[in-house]
């Protein structure tokens, strides 16, 4: 076993009169493990690999090439072959992972450039910019309460979808109906599509049925007040109409995430930062923290500054779902998201599952619902 292990070397000899050659090589005490003739000048040998060397410095007008390798070398050279190459993969599959997790691209939908503009800065703000690392999941979801809670009056719904490496936001504007203080003729029209439920008319006549479809812009309650097939009179129509309307939306959910939660420790403490370093002036460091900063010293060239730091500890619960469980979640998150939209009088009639999809660890349901909703809107006319 041992003798399997010891270094070996094969040669290719070549050159006038190999007998020769093979005689100072034994004269050297080199040992010849084995010897095969091919003809009179040439002549392949097996050695062992300390008298390599040696060999080579005698080899005079002779030809040698090496063939193969036996032995402890052989190993050694095949680990080597082996750990370059494992290290080619690590680096492919680490830039490969590099690249699949930076975003080339942030598009927000809408038709109101102020609204584009607005979105675009405040996710710079939270690092969702382009070639920034993707956020997680839980990351995503408090960064669009903050916006969503930022705007209020400005923003009434917001999603941010992943797609390879681009974000794409979409968003859906707030609509305040202010109150006003003109006399001006006006009709009540719907909003948008639904089949009508209920109306209520304070000022001007209803000239549609209950349960009628109605488009958006299409007339509910006219200002005009016709009496035998002519106009008597113009009001301000007042008054409310509520419809039936359809929503078909996506909502993801992952299988895996984490709750982070304060275990109630708290400290203050002095940290430098540069650039994106930061090092904190403590022994006892938090694995996990919540931390708010102040600046103390900064320098207004060079990018390093000292801050002091209110740290509060935090441990992080890892939850692993399963398929079921987090379409269910979906579900729930799904019927959430409708309800935070809709207003006092409006409820959610039904709801359907139509479908789910799995995307890497994220599981994407589909979800009908049809809701009673307010669907008022106001034309003047003349």
């Amino acid at each position: 076993m041992i003798e399997k292990l010891i270094s070996k070397i094969s040669l290719n000899i070549k050159g006038k009169n190999i007998n020769r050659f093979i005689k100072k090589l034994r004269t050297r005490k080199i040992e010849i493990l084995s010897i095969k003739y091919k003809n009179q000048n040439e002549a392949d040998i097996i050695i062992y690999k300390k008298d390599y060397e040696t060999v080579l410095k005698i080899k005079s007008i002779y030809e040698i090439t090496e063939l193969d390798v036996f032995g402890l070398i052989k190993i050694k050279r095949k680990i080597k072959l082996t750990k370059h190459l494992i290290i080619i993969i690590i680096v492919a599959f680490a830039l490969f992972m590099l690249f699949t997790n930076i975003i080339f691209k942030v598009e927000v939908i809408h038709s109101n450039k102020e609204i584009r503009n607005l979105l675009l800065k405040e996710l710079e703000k939270e690092g969702i910019k382009k070639y920034s690392f993707k956020k997680s999941y839980n990351e995503i979801t408090k960064i669009k309460e903050q916006i969503l809670n930022k705007y209020p009056d400005k923003i009434e719904w917001l999603e941010i979808e992943n797609s390879g490496t681009k974000y794409t936001v979409r968003v859906e504007e707030r609509e305040i109906v202010k109150k006003e203080e003109n006399n001006n003729p006006r009709h009540i029209i719907a909003k948008k599509d639904g089949v009508l439920k209920k109306v209520i008319a304070e000022k001007g006549d209803i000239v549609k049925d209950m349960n009628d479809y109605v488009k958006k812009g299409d007339l509910i309650v006219t200002g005009e007040l016709i009496f035998n097939e002519k106009v008597k009179g113009k009001v301000r129509a007042e008054g409310k109409a509520y419809a039936e309307v359809w929503y078909v939306t996506k909502t993801e959910y992952p299988y895996a995430m984490y709750k982070e939660t304060e275990t109630g420790k708290e400290k203050d403490i002095y940290a430098i930062k540069f650039l994106n370093h930061t090092l904190e002036l403590t022994l006892n460091k938090y694995k996990t923290k919540n931390i708010k900063e102040e600046e103390i010293i900064k320098h207004n060239l060079i990018p390093l500054k000292l801050v002091k730091q209110s740290q509060k500890e935090t441990k992080v619960t890892d939850i692993i779902l399963t398929k079921e469980e987090a379409i269910s979640k979906a579900k729930e998150k799904a019927t959430k998201d409708i309800e935070k939209k809709l207003s006092k009088n409006e409820y959610i009639i039904r709801s359907k599952y139509l479908k789910s999809t799995v995307k890497e660890s994220i599981v994407e349901v589909e979800m009908f619902f049809a809701v009673y909703e307010d669907i008022t809107d106001y034309v003047e006319f003349r």
